[in-house]
């Protein structure tokens, strides 16, 4: 068993819950802070797993250094705008090391968001600011990168039409992009946290593909014909974010569209394309393909 104990926020939401799952798997002790107000139901599914819940209040950043003390590690997994993942992280953040915890894994889990300058994506904006507090931080942090998430590509991502049986994309077909399922992400970020040696940032990717290979890959598990439709230049697709933000502005929602085309228009302008890549720093852990992902899919 790992005696070492990981301090996880966020640990209700989808990421934040498969990463505690894969903490418990690794023989750590998990601590997941919670609001006051946080649905019991929830919090039950969490100590059927075998976590400690600890009850916080965010506005309070010594309650939660109580919360944090004798941890390794604190992993955070908020989700949400400017109020959690600049601000509610902060005060997580101090918490951290008040309670004098060696470690910190912030709320990052996206495409390199060091390569963008400010104004391309908002999201992304965000979490750069918090980065400016993480780098003054007297704790080690590190960062995980992990492109998109894979299961997006069977709906959220407009990417693969399957109705129409078209493959979408922007500028270049052959522009290859990165993909990292919730799970895969979630192991890694567990084997990081028990990890007392990783750098600042570590980039992960279970498949990297181009449009037209993913149009290729979604034909053969479909067993339909597929083919490209280029909607457009980059170029067109920033005025047509802009003309989204205008007229559906979505500016207090989490993914609005224009958010979504946002990070398309990174990962097509080759910018977020992630290396080098640390997938053999830990052999364990086995990286599912869009294949898998698509089979699955299909299969159910």
């Amino acid at each position: 068993m790992n005696g070492s104990t990981i301090v996880v926020a966020g640990a209700t939401g989808n990421l934040g819950g498969r990463i505690t799952r894969a903490l418990r798997e690794r023989g750590a002790t998990v601590r997941a802070l919670a609001r006051h107000v946080t649905a019991r139901a929830k919090l039950k599914r969490l100590e059927e797993l075998g976590l400690t819940i600890a009850r916080v209040d965010w506005s309070s950043a010594s309650q939660v250094a109580l919360a944090c003390s004798g941890a390794s590690c604190v992993v955070s997994a908020l989700a949400g705008l400017r109020d959690v993942i600049v601000e509610t992280q902060t005060i997580l953040l101090e918490a951290a090391i008040r309670a004098g915890v060696p470690r910190f894994i912030p709320s990052d889990f996206s495409i390199d968001f060091t390569k963008f300058p400010p104004g391309e994506n908002r999201n992304l904006d965000l979490r750069r600011d918090f980065h400016q507090r993480l780098d003054k931080a007297s704790i080690r942090a590190t960062t995980i990168f992990n492109g998109a998430f894979a299961e997006m590509l069977t709906g959220q991502m407009p990417l693969i039409l399957f109705k129409l049986k078209r493959v979408l994309y922007w500028g270049d077909a052959d522009q290859h992009m990165d993909f990292t399922t919730i799970d895969d992400t979630a192991a890694f970020t567990a084997t990081a946290a028990l990890d007392p040696s990783t750098p600042r940032f570590l980039r992960i990717a279970g498949d990297q593909l181009s449009a037209r290979e993913l149009t290729a890959v979604v034909s053969e598990v479909t067993r339909k014909e597929f083919r490209l439709f280029r909607a457009g230049g980059l170029g067109m697709l920033g005025t047509l974010i802009k003309v989204m933000r205008t007229v559906a502005p979505g500016e207090k929602q989490l993914y609005p569209a224009w958010q979504g085309m946002q990070y398309l228009r990174n990962m097509f302008d080759g910018r977020a394309k992630l290396e080098p890549l640390d997938n053999d720093r830990y052999p364990s852990i086995r990286w599912t393909t869009a294949r898998e992902v698509l089979s699955a899919r299909q299969a159910s």
